[in-house]
């Protein structure tokens, strides 16, 4: 087991710079921060902005990280694994890619202390949720450890299967989507009843951050908090009945049924 502080990202996409640029704001030294990116406007980048080292390929350097941190598409990993397997056999694995299931990590790295995690994209901006499978090896501790590494991102669920993780995939991992859908949705109606785009764009953008903030705060649930907006034969009674009759809500739930489906499908094309 390696217990070194130094962490190394095989991959230096966007979710590995949001989180490499959060471990520096708080504090993590450059020195601590190792990442393998093939791509050398990418490596040039993060040597930049955050003082990280940045190879080319892997190579001996991988054996001082204590974690690693895997963040490149899902139909490169086997490629990206095979030169990193002699030097991270004793690491913490964490992977943020989609797909690629725990145990062709454990076959790729030789490391059975994996954490699997589904984040979205507002992680980005540190708004973000990640969904997080540990298998048995994995210490509290090192969850611990993994939930600070993601800190910086935003929220952490922890799911008690694997496979719950094409779930969070098809609600959260997804989710910035369906919500963009929905707001490109309400602009598009604005429009239609006469405002400007941007006056329907600050309309919709400003709804759905207060309705979520409101969401988060209070302790009742979202159907207590929608029947309070909803007097019947008012305008929300009147667009609301008819959402149901276009069956909007069977659809959306179809809709991430979907997602769940194609989630299990990469899984079983990539994961294996």
């Amino acid at each position: 087991m390696n217990t070194s502080t130094a962490i190394a990202f095989i991959g230096g996409g966007n979710m590995a710079s949001a989180v490499i640029g959060g471990l520096r704001a708080n504090g993590r030294p450059a020195s601590d921060l190792l990442v393998v990116e093939p791509h050398a406007e990418q490596r040039a980048r993060l040597a930049q902005e955050h003082g990280v080292q940045a190879l080319e390929s892997a190579g001996p350097e991988l054996a001082r990280a204590g974690t690693v941190v895997w963040a490149v598409k899902p139909q490169l990993f086997k490629a990206a694994a095979a030169p990193c397997a002699p030097h991270v056999s004793a690491a913490l694995h964490l992977s943020v890619m989609a797909g690629i299931r725990s145990d062709a990590l454990v076959a790729a790295t030789g490391s059975t202390r994996v954490v699997r995690s589904m984040p979205n994209t507002p992680a980005l901006i540190g708004e973000g949720i990640s969904g997080l499978y540990a298998r048995a090896e994995v210490t509290p501790a090192e969850r611990g450890a993994i939930e600070q590494l993601l800190a910086p991102t935003g929220r952490t669920v922890w799911v008690e299967h694997e496979a719950d993780l094409d779930a969070v995939t098809a609600v959260s991992g997804s989710g910035p989507a369906y919500v963009f859908y929905f707001i490109e949705a309400m602009i598009e109606a604005a429009q239609a009843m006469g405002l400007s785009a941007e006056q329907g764009k600050q309309l919709a953008l400003a709804t759905f951050a207060g309705a979520t903030e409101l969401a988060r705060r209070s302790t009742e649930p979202p159907e207590v908090l929608r029947e309070r907006v909803t007097s019947k034969g008012g305008t929300t009674y009147a667009a609301l009945t008819a959402m149901e009759a276009g069956g909007i809500k069977p659809a959306f739930v179809k809709a991430m049924q979907a997602a769940q489906q194609r989630a299990q499908q990469l899984g079983d094309e990539f994961g294996s």
